[in-house]
């Protein structure tokens, strides 16, 4: 399971994140999702801990805390939803009207 962390501040680091949520257990891997133009991060990120254990105790003490001046949301990263977006058609226009 991945754990989803949402509402960072913008200067978050995958080490600050690490020293954060190593607290709670072994992480095994860290995403801070960063944008193309600018290269800063996006205010989320993705954290994989050991075991599931350590994971609800992560997300029982941190989601809801302040940190870095903002209010952290933690929980489970939901599968991404590709039925969203994608594939051609855009403009708004219906073949049917042409």
């Amino acid at each position: 399971m991945s754990l989803y962390v949402g509402n960072l501040s913008y200067d978050v680091t995958q080490e600050d994140l690490e020293t954060v949520f190593k607290e709670y257990g072994k992480v095994s891997r860290v995403s801070v999702p960063t944008d193309r133009e600018t290269g800063r991060p996006r205010g989320f990120a993705f954290v994989d801990m050991a075991g599931q254990a350590e994971e609800k105790a992560a997300i029982e003490a941190l989601d809801g805390a302040e940190w870095m001046g903002r209010e952290m949301r933690v929980n489970e990263a939901r599968p991404r939803d590709n039925s969203r977006g994608g594939g051609g058609g855009g403009g708004g226009y219906r073949k049917s009207s042409w």
